[in-house]
């Protein structure tokens, strides 16, 4: 009787998680539904689609041409005029992506490309969520249910296809097939900053094959975006860029805010990205799982500028997380605790949601030094089981040397 009490109160955890979660997602879908039906066109589809069409009518290094791109703007109707955060600088991957569906109604195409994204979220989820059966529906429904996650559905951002190709990444490393894994990284050409120390991480673990399956699909693209582009539209692509970095809005949720200097700031996120591959290195014998969490995290650390919706990385690393072996039994609380920090951003800031991600970097960090130190002794282990071996064998070898015949025994 007593015996069964730690199972009811787990029972009775997981009826409730699985409530709140399934409430969380409908009011968000209901959100989303309500935000489409207010202003279809509030979302930055309606730019990858603009920035698609001009391609095609005037060739794709025109793209970033801010004159022609309210001209879209303009012919799709949908009363937006450019202004800071309301431009289209993505890579050209991205608009090629929207190609197919730039002969649509812009509302049909709208909603092909949000199916394609909730098919992302959902593979995502199949590709790298924890726990098994029924259990595991609950993370797909708190998937929805999270903030960045349905931000990102409603802004149609591509930060949800980001997610599937590094969770693609991941589970073909963890199934023998390291090459593929690596092309599955060409989706960091749509917004390289949610995982661009991804790749590097890779080399430093060890993984050669799927490194250089990574420098083959993000080689090509980039060659290919830099032919389409031209010297001149490549020049555009920069000053784009440039005039991004320097919005102060993009970098609310990075470091620069909280340490009141940019210059400062820029040189802690590159000294995280190093610790980050550091890690890295230290972790290349364990799972696949902490190449990815090191890499994500830090890299999110690192970035120049972040929004709400490029945060679903922090969820895929979070997974990741849950997946590892030999993790502290209150693991499931940090990660509750930092998914509540990012879900509570609008109402008490970025502050929060920074310290997370500093602490669970530490988390890595002490993950990393403690695997060290076993490390060190299993290989010292080895060495003395290879010793004794190695007797063993000059031993057997002693013993089996041939022996003089005892004619006297034989004649007996």
């Amino acid at each position: 009787m007593l015996g069964s009490q730690p199972l009811r109160w787990r029972n009775l955890g997981v009826a409730a998680g699985a409530t709140t979660a399934v409430l969380f997602a409908a009011f968000d879908l209901y959100q989303w539904g309500l935000a489409y039906a207010a202003d279809k066109f509030h979302n930055d589809f309606t730019f990858y689609l603009a920035a698609a069409r001009i391609g095609i009518k005037h060739g794709w290094a025109s793209i970033y041409d801010l004159s022609l791109q309210q001209a879209e703007l303009d012919a799709l109707g949908s009363r937006i005029d450019i202004a800071e955060l309301a431009r289209y600088i993505s890579p050209p991957p991205l608009a090629w992506l929207a190609l197919p569906l730039s002969p649509l109604p812009y509302e049909a195409g709208y909603w092909i490309w949000s199916a394609a994204l909730i098919g992302a979220l959902a593979l995502t989820w199949y590709l790298a969520a924890p726990a098994q059966g029924r259990e595991r529906l609950i993370y797909l429904a708190a998937a929805v249910g999270w903030l960045p996650a349905i931000y990102a559905l409603q802004l149609g951002q591509p930060a949800l296809f980001v997610a599937l190709g590094v969770a693609a990444s991941y589970a073909l490393l963890r199934t023998g097939r390291p090459f593929l894994a690596g092309l599955a990284l060409g989706v960091l050409a749509l917004k390289p900053q949610l995982a661009f120390l991804v790749p590097a991480a890779l080399l430093l673990s060890g993984r050669m094959r799927a490194f250089w399956g990574s420098v083959l699909a993000l080689g090509f693209l980039v060659a290919a975006s830099a032919v389409a582009l031209g010297p001149s539209g490549v020049a555009e692509y920069i000053a784009r860029l440039n005039f991004a970095a320097g919005v102060p809005v993009n970098r609310e949720l990075t470091l620069a805010p909280v340490l009141g200097s940019l210059a400062v700031a820029r040189v802690i996120q590159a000294a995280l990205a190093l610790w980050s591959l550091v890690l890295v290195y230290r972790l290349r014998r364990r799972g696949a799982e902490w190449i990815f969490i090191a890499a994500l995290v830090g890299g999110l650390l690192a970035s120049p500028y972040l929004h709400l919706d490029d945060l679903v990385m922090l969820g895929l690393a979070a997974w990741l997380y849950l997946r590892t072996d030999r993790k502290p039994r209150w693991a499931w609380v940090f990660v509750l605790g930092v998914t509540l920090a990012i879900e509570g951003l609008p109402v008490w800031g970025p502050l929060p949601m920074i310290v997370g991600q500093i602490a669970a970097l530490a988390l890595v960090s002490v993950a990393a030094l403690k695997h060290d130190d076993r490390d060190a002794e299993h290989h010292r282990a080895e060495g003395e089981n290879d010793a004794g071996l190695k007797r063993d064998r000059e031993h057997l070898a002693i013993d089996r040397q041939p022996e003089p015949v005892d004619d006297r025994a034989r004649q007996a």
